[in-house]
């Protein structure tokens, strides 16, 4: 057995006319992430957990944010494209844990959805998946509502 453990943070800026998509889910709120994507800092951030896990550098490695090819793509579509990576390679998810730090609005409406898309995508069980969601307390850009930060840590299994 083959175990690699992957870790990533994802910050985007929330802004004014853009739709906030979180895991795959549009939340409702008068603002969402800026980006070159749909800017899911979730899915991002588990994508990225996923190509670190590998040793095959970074997300913008591999989507980089200067090929229009990747502008406004949905983020679901990178996951997929960075887990057919770890299938290649002959892993599974054993396990993923997330946090999104996020001041408004409130995640906890959100997070049995945004579950079952991950694991969708991932080909794995819903309870291999871990959302949880915490906020700024008011301190810092997190706390003042100027944008989300999102943290991944995959561990996968050969």
């Amino acid at each position: 057995m083959i175990l690699k453990i992957g870790h990533s943070t994802d910050i985007h800026q929330l802004v004014e006319n853009r739709d906030l998509i979180l895991g795959g889910v549009k939340i409702e709120h008068h603002k969402g992430l800026l980006g070159h994507s749909d800017a899911d800092a979730l899915l991002h951030a588990i994508t990225e957990a996923i190509i670190g896990a590998l040793g095959l550098g970074d997300i913008g490695k591999h989507f980089p944010d200067t090929d229009n090819q990747y502008k406004g793509i949905d983020s679901k579509v990178l996951l997929k494209k960075a887990f057919e990576l770890a299938k290649d390679r002959g892993y599974r998810i054993n396990n993923l844990d997330t946090t999104i730090f996020a001041e408004k609005p409130k995640m906890a409406p959100y997070i049995s959805k945004m579950r079952e898309v991950i694991a969708n995508i991932l080909e794995t069980d819903v309870e291999n998946v871990n959302v949880k969601a915490t906020r700024g307390e008011k301190i810092g850009f997190v706390g003042r509502e100027e944008g989300i930060v999102c943290e991944a840590v995959v561990l996968l299994i050969k």
